[in-house]
């Protein structure tokens, strides 16, 4: 029985690895979201504490001060969020372009699979052809 060779083996391995750089792509995108998002809350939870400071305080020049460090918070959440819109866009990409990747590389292994199982059912065939000619040589019809 001969060997099964996949013609497109070269490519099959070329969209492994496109999808493999694919996933590391996706795991920095996910990786620079959450540190973004944990950026955020922090920032949120500044604004929150110190909120509270502002009204327990009666210092004019204090409470002016907090307000001007909370408008400055005000202004990095602003941006931070701004940041996080932009990093969920680029993992969105980065997710589309990973299961764009990984459909072809499934197509490519179907295809192998689909040629393997064709190449096994004909190697088959023959053998069983060769078995029945074989059998066909040995017998002996008896004479009457």
């Amino acid at each position: 029985m001969a060997p099964f060779k996949f013609k497109l083996q070269q490519v099959l391995e070329y969209r492994t690895q496109l999808e493999d750089q694919a996933k590391l792509v996706l795991a920095e995108a996910q990786r620079k979201y959450e540190r973004q998002v944990r950026r955020v809350d922090g920032l949120r939870e500044a604004l929150a504490n110190n909120q509270t400071l502002m009204s327990t305080t009666s210092d004019p020049a204090q409470t002016w001060i907090i307000r001007n460090f909370l408008q400055g918070v005000r202004q990095d959440i602003s941006t931070a969020e701004h940041r996080l819109l932009t990093l969920a866009q680029e993992l969105h990409s980065a997710r589309q372009d990973l299961t764009e990747k990984s459909q072809e590389k499934k197509l490519l292994e179907k295809l192998k699979e689909n040629q393997a199982k064709r190449h096994a059912h004909d190697e088959k065939i023959k053998e069983q052809l060769q078995l029945d000619e074989t059998a066909t040589l040995r017998f002996k019809a008896q004479a009457f």
